[in-house]
């Protein structure tokens, strides 16, 4: 399967593909409400405003995996991300990032993109992962990398 292929569901239950996305640089993000790095919600939705006109997304995807840090509805989740953060770009229904019923796209990402050691199973909220317009994974970011260090690696993936 051709990662343009994997399915989602935005926040309203609508369903997607990845490929609905191709041809753009991605900042694929798993994200939670009440996490220590939250507040980078502010600095991704900065980043998509930057890039947003030349081809660059961020794609939200709420998860409760770690310390129950997401667990409010698709609704509270959206109205929190608006109202707080102002969050405009692409918000997706909760998924796992881990575990048993990870979701296809984070299974597709880890295993592009193992992190440190080569371990592949994602530790915490915000981790990011760079994927370029052909749909390749360029990178992979530790939840402690904040949003505003990544402009040089999206500004040379823009160029491709």
């Amino acid at each position: 399967m051709h990662p343009y292929d994997i399915e989602l569901t935005d926040l309203h239950g609508t369903h997607r593909r990845l490929g609905d996305f191709a041809g753009k640089v991605l900042l694929i993000v798993n994200v939670a409400s009440r996490c220590g790095f939250t507040p980078q919600y502010a600095a991704l939705e900065a980043l998509y405003r930057r890039h947003a006109s030349r081809g660059f997304v961020v794609l939200g995807f709420p998860c409760n995996q770690f310390g129950g840090q997401e667990p409010g509805s698709a609704d509270e989740i959206e109205r929190f991300c608006r109202t707080t953060y102002d969050v405009t770009f692409p918000m997706f229904a909760k998924i796992d990032v881990k575990g048993r019923d990870i979701h296809p796209l984070y299974r597709h990402l880890t295993n592009a993109a193992p992190g440190i050691f080569g371990t592949k199973r994602i530790k915490w909220n915000f981790t990011k992962f760079l994927v370029d317009r052909e749909g390749t994974v360029r990178a992979r970011y530790a939840p402690s990398v904040r949003p505003e260090t990544l402009d040089r690696d999206i500004e040379a993936a823009l160029q491709r």
